[in-house]
């Protein structure tokens, strides 16, 4: 009885931890992106999903801007085409861009449908909804890598419109140029010009690592809160390298312009965005705009 009697207070204790960050969040927007390990189990897909359900039930904004790389090289693999990158691009070609199109919008009625299961209403768009994500075509070092969309606007009114009538919206990566040609984005660059144009208070990117290291091989190197300022010097220190880098500069990017935190968390830990956002703790690595460091 007294051991039962003990969960129940730390039950209690974790609910009264998590009251200063609901009050402090609520009707804030918060963007998640969405990719990497934890979308390819479906065990981690579902709790993510109910993390992201808590945060817009207990009053926060969610957005979800996912990515679908493993499922789509898996159907480039199907059709008998070789997934090539540069620069950790997706090299994409007209029939890669189809089926890209094909497996995103797959991936996101799926994830429509998992919020909609937990009684939360959800609408899912693409960039090329409402204009929202305008791109014109990207080179990786100079290099033609097909049908890849770099971001040169942001339209967020569906989004907004969205927010205001108590939907989740659910994005996926895909824009059109302004001859109205589909190309195939970046899902962290989605995420960031998503966050940027909405004023999100939080970004946070589901990852398949930790967060960051001052030294990937020192464990003990882990940083759990860096200011924007202290991320940029570790860019120019060059201790960020490999498919990190791009990603901390999209971090950088993000709360310079007005995205008050960013949280790179490893979405294959269970619950991952409820320990960062409701803990004092945290899990991942939190990057903080200058002006909100203390």
């Amino acid at each position: 009885m007294e051991k039962d009697m003990e969960k129940v207070l730390q039950k209690a204790e974790v609910l009264i931890e998590a009251l200063p960050y609901i009050q402090r969040f609520n009707r804030k927007i918060i963007v998640v992106k969405y990719g990497g390990s934890a979308m390819s189990n479906e065990e981690l897909q579902k709790n993510v999903i109910k993390d992201v359900t808590l945060l817009k039930l207990v009053g926060f904004k969610p957005i979800i801007v996912h990515g679908g790389g493993k499922e789509i090289s898996r159907w480039v693999g199907k059709v008998g085409k070789e997934a090539k990158f540069v620069g950790g691009l997706r090299v994409t070609d007209e029939e890669t861009m189809e089926i890209a199109e094909m497996v995103l919008n797959k991936v996101n009625k799926d994830l429509v449908t998992m919020v909609q299961e937990l009684g939360v209403k959800a609408v899912g768009v693409s960039g090329k909804d409402g204009g929202l994500l305008q791109v014109e075509k990207k080179y990786a070092h100079g290099q033609d890598i097909g049908f890849v969309g770099e971001i040169t606007g942001v339209n967020p009114k569906v989004l907004f419109d969205l927010l205001e009538k108590d939907f989740l919206p659910i994005v996926a990566p895909i824009g059109l140029d302004d001859k109205f040609q589909t190309y195939n984005i970046n899902a962290d660059d989605a995420a960031c010009a998503v966050a940027k144009a909405v004023n999100a208070e939080k970004l946070a990117f589901l990852t398949d690592i930790e967060g960051l290291y001052k030294d990937i091989n020192d464990k003990s190197s882990f940083i759990s809160r860096l200011s924007a300022t202290q991320a940029e010097e570790l860019v120019s220190d060059g201790l960020i390298g490999g498919g990190m880098l791009p990603k901390l500069n999209s971090c950088i990017s993000a709360v310079r312009n007005g995205v008050k935190r960013v949280h790179i968390l490893d979405g294959r830990i269970p619950h991952c965005l409820l320990l960062e956002i409701f803990t004092r703790q945290g899990i991942g690595t939190a990057i903080i705009n200058d002006d909100e460091w203390e």
